[in-house]
């Protein structure tokens, strides 16, 4: 306070307002704007006029020159009432009030009202930039949201919205322009505001990104095959038999007299084990397929050089077997081979199964897939679909239930077994493919049943110590068919290569390090393309807005049940009127489509 008590009728400065004293006693009275009165210690006011001040409403601006004044007094010390002489050619409680004004903005002038100082020049240069900056920003700011509140953007915003897009895509927790909306800051927020402001097209699949998987194959140089010999098995007539358009073929197959052959492209041998594509492949884990298209985990020349059947012959790794008495594969072999490859689609191939070799071959699986069956394996037949963009336009297709996708399978399947047995007996670490069972064995009959009891199932886990896997009912099993697809194939077939040339052997523990690492990369591959399948079925959906169709309920809960949709192969969440049975049809029709939350809300009704 000033060695000048305030007096009655005072102008005094309480916290940052202006407040006139109406009396003094041990504590001092003081009259605040809007008129109410407030006891305060004297040690809480600071004076700024003598008085005399009849009412704070004579506190009206002043015009005066402040310029003038900082000037004239720069890098000096004065005090309020010789500043405010400056300015306003007079102190007055209205001057007084007006200079401390000008002190308090701290552009000019710095200090308390009995001890000012004149800033230096270069400081309020340096401070006017500063203001400016932060008007400009804020001007910018509030552009922005008010922008977005209206659901547009300019093309300058995009900058600033890469805050958003980072949310959406799970790189940051916050986002300040979804709180100043009035948003949760979430994921799916984010994704909304992105594509309704126009930063994202309509249609866009974060998923892939979100979850960090590349978007395009590697680019490394890919060595030539090594000059090394293989069998000719090019007078065997060998199929490689997968749908339609399909661009990566890994397997085929040959039957010769009760011995069957399993043809797997030959992808170690140019991929040996720690090379830079080793490295690769294992980050990645496998390849990315997604409605828009394929993205394959090794560079795109391996596949036309080693895929089956897309040169004249094709250098493979042929797995041999018979059907044993047990019905597991017997009297193993594996060989460096060379093949000519006959390619099929299943509905092609569906047409010739009661020809040779095929029926042959049926023989052999038929027999094989009721072994598996006695060990009860699974047999869940839930609707599958395939979801393709094409020419920009979202295509669904049912997948049909060929025999020959069954043939296909339990061969893969046999060919499975006998390398796991034969890995087994020779020593060689590879990944054993498990599952524990369930709970409670079932027979599944129906689609509800068969919804529950896959939600039964525990996960397949890959490890060096060779265990049952129970849904597909064998004993021992390994993933070795597809290593231009999965890099645990992959390293399945580098082993083999490694034992039949004689080389040493990666340790279990070299083994088991590399799966750990490729099944983190394939686990984020595998969910970028379950949810980028939905998200492209909810566009269709979207889409077609008149769609009907019908569902299949699965499941009920308390307040909601779970139905199926076959053609979409998508289940729902649905509240229906009155109590529908499991397996009991609804005709759904689409009442709300929300893309970024990836749900789908229904109007149902019992079919007719």
């Amino acid at each position: 306070m000033h060695d000048t008590p305030p007096a009655s009728g005072s102008l005094v400065l309480y916290k940052v307002r202006p407040a006139r004293v109406v009396a003094i006693g041990e504590k001092i009275e003081i009259e605040l704007e809007g008129g109410q009165t407030k006891r305060v210690r004297p040690k809480d006011v600071r004076l700024l006029h003598p008085g005399p001040l009849n009412s704070l409403k004579e506190l009206e601006p002043r015009e005066g020159d402040v310029m003038e004044a900082w000037e004239l007094l720069e890098g000096g010390d004065t005090d309020l009432r010789e500043l405010s002489e400056l300015i306003y050619s007079e102190f007055t409680p209205a001057t007084a009030w007006a200079t401390w004004q000008r002190v308090a903005e701290g552009l000019y002038f710095e200090g308390s009202p009995k001890s000012i100082r004149a800033r230096k020049r270069d400081r309020v240069e340096r401070e006017q930039a500063e203001r400016a900056a932060k008007a400009r920003a804020k001007a910018e700011w509030e552009g922005l949201i008010g922008r977005l509140r209206e659901g547009r953007m300019a093309e300058a915003d995009r900058p600033l919205l890469e805050e958003v897009r980072r949310l959406a895509l799970g790189r940051a927790d916050r986002s300040r322009i979804l709180k100043a909306l009035g948003h949760q800051e979430t994921r799916e927020n984010a994704h909304r505001l992105l594509v309704q402001v126009g930063y994202w097209p309509p249609r866009y699949n974060p998923y892939p990104e979100r979850l960090g998987v590349p978007r395009e194959a590697p680019d490394l140089p890919v060595p030539p095959l090594p000059a090394e010999a293989r069998e000719d098995l090019t007078a065997l007539p060998a199929f490689a038999i997968d749908d339609e358009g399909n661009q990566d073929p890994d397997d085929a197959l040959s039957i010769d007299g009760d011995r069957l052959w399993v043809h797997v492209a030959d992808v170690a041998a140019l991929v040996a084990p720690d090379s830079e594509l080793d490295q690769e492949a294992r980050a990645r884990g496998a390849n990315l397929y997604l409605p828009e298209g394929m993205v394959n985990m090794l560079p795109e020349p391996v596949t036309p050089l080693l895929g089956l059947g897309l040169q004249e012959t094709s250098p493979a790794l042929s797995i041999g077997f018979t059907l044993g008495e047990d019905g597991s594969p017997a009297d193993v072999t594996i060989r460096r081979t060379r093949i000519r490859v006959q390619r099929l689609s299943y509905e092609q191939a569906e047409g010739r199964l009661d020809e040779a070799p095929f029926k042959a071959m049926r023989a052999l699986t038929e027999a094989f897939r009721a072994h598996r069956h006695a060990r009860d394996a699974a047999a869940i037949e839930l609707p599958e679909v395939s979801v393709r963009l094409v020419d920009g336009e979202v295509r669904i297709r049912t997948l049909p239930r060929f025999r020959s996708r069954d043939l296909v399978t339990d061969a893969m399947l046999m060919a499975g077994e006998a390398v796991a047995r034969y890995c087994e007996a020779h020593a060689i670490a590879i990944p054993y493919a498990g599952q524990e069972p369930p709970e409670r064995v079932q027979t599944p009959t129906d689609m509800a049943a068969m919804y529950a009891y896959r939600r039964q199932f525990k996960p397949s886990r890959l490890s060096v110590e060779p265990r049952p896997h129970f849904g597909l009912g064998l004993e021992r099993y390994t993933r070795a068919t597809s290593p231009l697809r999965r890099y645990s194939d992959l390293l399945v077939h580098q082993q083999l290569r490694a034992h039949l040339a004689g080389e040493p052997l990666l340790s279990a523990a070299q083994v088991a390090e590399r799966v750990d690492l490729a099944e983190a990369g394939a686990l984020a591959m595998r969910r970028a393309e379950r949810l980028s399948n939905t998200h492209w079925k909810l566009i269709w959906l979207r889409a077609h807005p008149e769609w009907t169709g019908k569902a299949v309920v699965v499941e009920k809960g308390d307040k909601k049940l779970t139905a199926l949709i076959p053609k979409l192969a998508l289940d729902v969440r649905l509240r229906v009127p009155g109590d529908p049975p499991l397996n009991a049809c609804l005709e759904l029709r689409p009442r709300e489509i929300d893309v970024p939350d990836l749900r789908a809300y229904f109007r149902a009704r019992p079919c007719a």
